[in-house]
């Protein structure tokens, strides 16, 4: 198990101011935020991200969104990252999602859910790599 996550506040919660709040609820549930930067994905890099769905029907939506504007990258550190960041966000659909997860609070819909978490430690590295190609966790 890795103390590592990955987390991507999405175009529609940067769009809508809620990056601070996001972060604050983030921090508040004990993470610590090892590398973090504003981004604009192109087109190969969300394809290149989202390679997993490549087959799935919604993969070329999910690339159209996730570069329709910035996102934040976040690597996060906390024991039991993972599960504890997945909790944090509530399910996919913030019409499911328990009362005060993040998707419940700043989610529109399945699709247009404000932030995206790493869903094993293994992808959680392969996120973090991929988007903190330089990151020296101290």
């Amino acid at each position: 198990m890795s103390n590592l996550t990955y987390g991507m506040i999405k175009p529609d919660a940067v769009q809508k101011n809620y990056t601070g709040k996001i972060i604050d609820k983030i921090l508040e549930a004990g993470f610590k935020i090892r590398g973090m930067k504003l981004l604009q994905l192109t087109k190969s890099q969300a394809e290149k991200f989202y390679y997993v769905h490549r087959e799935r029907p919604f993969y070329g939506e999910l690339v159209e969104y996730i570069t329709s504007g910035p996102v934040v990258a976040l690597a996060l550190e906390k024991e039991n990252a993972v599960a504890d960041y997945r909790a944090l966000l509530g399910a996919t659909d913030p019409n499911e999602a328990a009362d005060g997860t993040i998707r419940k609070l700043y989610g529109e819909s399945k699709a247009i859910n404000a932030i995206h978490g790493s869903d094993s430690d293994e992808n959680a590295l392969i996120e973090i790599n991929f988007m903190f190609s330089n990151l020296e966790l101290i």
